[in-house]
C-alpha cells in the first residue's frame, strides 16, 4: 500500500518543532511525496522564517489544515517505526503525520480540486503556532470550510476544543542568610506559594475551566532565603469569557510583601473552538458518511487545542479530528490502526467533494 510506504518515510524523518533544520527537511520530504502522487505540484512557502507545505490554490474555499512538527526530540522515541499486526507506533504518527497523508491521498482522488482546495501543513503547531497563526487566520477567514486533520478521538471528530492561556510569573524577593538573618530577606518561595493558592482558586468546574500551576523554580542554595521564584501556569476553557476572566485576575495579581516585585508574562494563546463553529459541518459529514454506507462517525469536545481554534476564531466553519484513528498522542505508545486508513481517506474524499459541489 503506497500510503503506508509514504507514511513510514514521514514518521522516520524526525521533526521536533524546535529543530528548524529538521522541520525544513520534513516539509521538503512532504513536497517530494506530494509531487510523486499529485499532478499539480506542491511547494514550500516561508512564513515568518519557518517552512510551510502548500498544495492547491492560494485562495481556497476549502482548507485542509495539518502540521508536520512533533513533540518528540530526536532519538527520544525508538524504534521510529514499529509494526505489529494492525498497529504501527512511531513519533508523530498519530499526531499527525497520518492525518496529513490521508488528506493528500484524498485530494489525489478529486481531479481539479486544486482550483478550490488547499492542503496546508505548518511546522510550529506543537509550540503554539506563533509564526503560522496569522497565515491560518488569513486563509481561514476567506474559506467556507476548514477541515483539520488532527487525530480523531477513537474515530470521532472533534466539535469542541478548549482555548488555552499560558503565563509565567516571577517573584523577585531579597536574598539573606537563612540561618543568621532570615528576617532581612524577602522569601520568594513563600510569596509564590501564596500566588499559587490564589491561582488555583480561579478554576471553574461549572465552565470546564482548568487553572493549573505547572513548572515551579525557586531559590539558589539550601541556606539562602530565595530571592527569585518563577511559576508557569496552564489555563484551558471552553469559554472565551472564562479565559478573559482568568486573564484579568492573573494580570492583577500582587505580591503580599510590600517590597517584593512581581512580573507577569503571557496571555491567551488560542481561543476556544466552540460548537457553533462546527455544528453545520459535522451534520454534513454525518450525511456524507451515511450516503457512502459508513456507520455514524460521532463527535466529542476535548481539552487540547489545535490550529482549528484559530480557524474558527477567524470566522470559518471548522471541523477538527478528521485525521488518523489510533491512540497515544504525545505518549510513548503513540500509534495508529493501519486498517482505518482506507475508510478515513474515503470519507474525507467524499466530504471534500460535497463541500466543493455546494
Amino acid at each position: 500500500m503506497t500510503i503506508i510506504h509514504d507514511l513510514k518515510a514521514l514518521v522516520e524523518f524526525e521533526s521536533p518543532s524546535e529543530d528548524l533544520g529538521a522541520c525544513r527537511g520534513v516539509v521538503d520530504l512532504a513536497v517530494e511525496i506530494a509531487n510523486r502522487n499529485l499532478s499539480i505540484k506542491a511547494e514550500v512557502i516561508e512564513e515568518n522564517g519557518r517552512p510551510v507545505f502548500w498544495w492547491g490554490t492560494k485562495h481556497p474555499e476549502v482548507v485542509l489544515l495539518a502540521h508536520l512538527d512533533t513533540v518528540w526530540p530526536k532519538g527520544s522515541f525508538l524504534p521510529l517505526w514499529q509494526e505489529s499486526g494492525d498497529v504501527v507506533k512511531g513519533p508523530g504518527i498519530f499526531d499527525m503525520k497520518a492525518g496529513f497523508l490521508q488528506a493528500l491521498y484524498a485530494v489525489k482522488e478529486i481531479p481539479g480540486c486544486e482550483n478550490k482546495v488547499a492542503l496546508i501543513a505548518t511546522t510550529d503547531e506543537e509550540i503554539g503556532s506563533q509564526t503560522s497563526r496569522e497565515l491560518i487566520k488569513r486563509v481561514a477567514g476567506k474559506a467556507k470550510a476548514v477541515l483539520v486533520l488532527e487525530a480523531s478521538l477513537n474515530g470521532k471528530v472533534k466539535t469542541g476544543r478548549k482555548g488555552t492561556s499560558m503565563y509565567q510569573i516571577a517573584i523577585h524577593g531579597r536574598a539573606a542568610h537563612a540561618g543568621l538573618e532570615p528576617e532581612k530577606g524577602i522569601n520568594a518561595t513563600v510569596e509564590i506559594s501564596k500566588i499559587i493558592q490564589i491561582i488555583s482558586d480561579l478554576e471553574s468546574s461549572e465552565h470546564g475551566t482548568t487553572v493549573v500551576p505547572t513548572t515551579l523554580n525557586s531559590g539558589t542554595t539550601t541556606n539562602t532565603v530565595p530571592a527569585l521564584a518563577t511559576l508557569d501556569i496552564d489555563i484551558r476553557s471552553f469559554s472565551s469569557a472564562e479565559l478573559a476572566r482568568v486573564d484579568a485576575a492573573i494580570k492583577n495579581l500582587k505580591a503580599s510583601h510590600p517590597e517584593a516585585r512581581i512580573e507577569i508574562a503571557g496571555g491567551i494563546n488560542r481561543p476556544p473552538l466552540e460548537v457553533t463553529s462546527t455544528k453545520a459541518l459535522y451534520e454534513k459529514l454525518e450525511a456524507v458518511a451515511k450516503a457512502i454506507g459508513m456507520d455514524p462517525i460521532g463527535h466529542a469536545s476535548v481539552g487540547g487545542a489545535s490550529d482549528g481554534n484559530f480557524a474558527a476564531a477567524a470566522g470559518a466553519p471548522t471541523l477538527d479530528g478528521l485525521g488518523a484513528v489510533g491512540d497515544g498522542a504525545h505518549a510513548p505508545h503513540e500509534q495508529i490502526l493501519l486498517s482505518s486508513i482506507p475508510s478515513r481517506v474515503t470519507l474525507l474524499t467524499a466530504f471534500i467533494k460535497e463541500l466543493i459541489r455546494d
